[in-house]
């Protein structure tokens, strides 16, 4: 005879691991705001970059922001200015 599943346990479990996935990702999104040096900026300013960002719809302004966030996360010129080095 198979053993009855135990409904709540799992759910509980589910429960917490995804508790635990969004505690690690506030915690990587705070690490990510003090690496790239944004938290010198007032929180305004910050999330009305962010607010800009997600209502931008120039497709090639986020293909050169995914670049430079790209190369921040390699250890390249991320930090650069926009157009910087794209012209030797």
């Amino acid at each position: 005879m198979r053993k009855p599943r135990d409904f709540d346990a799992e759910l509980t479990a589910l429960n917490d691991k995804a508790r635990m996935l969004k505690d690690r990702k506030i915690k990587q999104l705070g690490e990510l705001v003090i690496a790239t040096g944004a938290d010198a900026l007032d929180i305004e300013t910050l999330a009305g970059g962010l607010l800009g960002l997600v209502d931008s719809k120039d497709a090639a302004r986020k293909a050169e922001w995914r670049k430079r966030g790209a190369g921040f996360f390699r250890g390249g010129k991320g930090d650069a200015a926009p157009g910087a080095g794209d012209n030797p």
